[in-house]
């Protein structure tokens, strides 16, 4: 398949996940966090195995988009069922042993996917994450125990959440699509109309589904969150050009890809604990625009890779990038979490994840885009490697410009 529809295989899986994060983190503070957890869970190791019998590349692709709907409910819902669940002074340390969890699987993940691929094809990476997806939701289902429900009435607000699923999915859809015409534009356009009119609404009502106030009240709470979305905007590709740059350009096996590339978040896993913690005694602000700076650093590495740089500087790279999202990935959610109360734990989780989630969507946006500039229609394995070279080059130019102003927004939080 082309380079753009391999992209559209975590684009609408990412696309999905930040149009419901939202709505399930309304639903897990109404109904109760354990259930949407659980329930998320399911449903994705159910698209798992939708994954293995998939005949064509669009049926993949509705079972990673609808995968992506469980990974919403999980990622609304995870972050509120831990910290809920510690004291206040304890929270930076919980969320780093959260994030190392979390650090360790990305780890395992490139070099068991690199290693099953090699060996046993691409469906056997679908069958190990339905097996592990199954521990998980056996865990969550019994091992977490069920919150009391809120003593007030809440409202589900059903037309703000489908107003602002509405807007994520059309204005990232358009956003994808750009170069391809005059309609992606049109449909980018919509959905910005449809962000203004959610806007509107959650203004209006009493019980809304985000607090928009708090953006506009808080403004630590607002750079925060936007300080999550231009971080993962500028480092969530890093991932997928690596694994091209090293595999197509310097004829690495895919299994060889992966243990390379376990450096970055095998980093993430040992700093991570280390990060929360003195997030509870630093300044988590000041932590987090740190590892912005370090995240520009390992992207502007790779901005000179080429034909003939290396396997050495590209591990480095990934290293100094681990190293920045280390220090700014627990500190940055300690210091959103800070500012709500815990009824609003899922909401704010929730928008948390949304950012994640359509930083990852921007991230991929501006490679696929790239590359359709470059070679539209053109398969990754006929590539030419001059061609991939210029393609990383440009992408990782912008994520390093993107990360660079993340540093100076971030330091305007006190």
């Amino acid at each position: 398949i082309s380079a753009g529809l391999a992209g559209w295989l975590i684009t609408g899986y990412t696309l999905s996940v930040a149009a419901f994060s939202v709505p399930s983190g309304r639903i897990a503070d109404v109904t109760g966090r354990k259930t949407v957890l659980a329930a998320g869970i399911m449903i994705f190791t159910v698209c798992c195995i939708a994954a293995v019998f998939s005949m064509s590349v669009f049926m993949l692709l509705a079972s990673r988009i609808l995968q992506g709907t469980g990974a919403a409910m999980i990622f609304s819902t995870n972050t509120a069922v831990l910290i809920s669940s510690f004291p206040e002074e304890k929270r930076g340390r919980a969320l780093g042993c959260s994030m190392a969890a979390t650090y360790a699987g990305l780890s395992a993940g490139p070099a068991l996917g690199g290693f099953l691929n090699y060996n046993f094809g691409w469906r056997s990476i679908f069958i190990l994450t339905g097996v592990l997806g199954a521990a998980a939701f056996f865990a969550a289902a019994f091992g977490i125990r069920r919150e009391k429900p809120e003593p007030r009435s809440r409202s589900l607000d059903f037309k703000g959440n489908l107003l602002y699923a509405a807007f994520i999915v059309f204005l990232m859809y358009g956003l994808s699509e750009t170069g391809k015409g005059v309609l992606p534009i049109l449909i980018a356009v919509l959905g910005g109309v449809l962000g203004v009119l959610f806007a509107i609404r959650e203004s209006r009502v009493p019980d809304p589904a985000v607090k928009l106030a708090m953006f506009r009240e808080k403004p630590g709470y607002a750079f925060s969150n936007i300080s999550a979305l231009l971080n993962y905007g500028a480092t969530f590709a890093i991932g997928y050009l690596v694994s091209i740059y090293l595999q197509v350009v310097m004829g690495f096996s895919s299994q060889s890809a992966g243990f390379i590339m376990i450096a970055q978040p095998a980093m993430m896993a040992v700093l991570s604990p280390l990060a929360g913690k003195f997030s509870d005694r630093l300044s988590p602000f000041r932590m987090a625009s740190a590892g912005m700076a370090f995240c520009a650093a390992g992207t502007g590495i790779l901005i000179f890779a080429g034909t003939d740089t290396g396997i050495a500087p590209v591990i480095a790279a990934l290293l100094v990038s681990g190293f920045g999202f280390s220090l700014f990935s627990s500190p940055n959610t300690n210091a959103v979490m800070s500012f709500v109360k815990e009824e609003d734990y899922g909401v704010a989780s929730s928008i948390l994840a949304t950012m994640r989630s359509v930083g990852n969507t921007l991230s991929m946006v501006i490679v696929t885009v790239i590359f359709n500039g470059f070679m539209e229609g053109v398969t990754l394995a006929d590539a030419p490697p001059d061609v991939l070279i210029k393609v990383t080059r440009i992408s990782f130019a912008v994520f390093t410009a993107v990360c660079t102003a993340g540093i100076f927004l971030s330091l305007k939080r006190k």
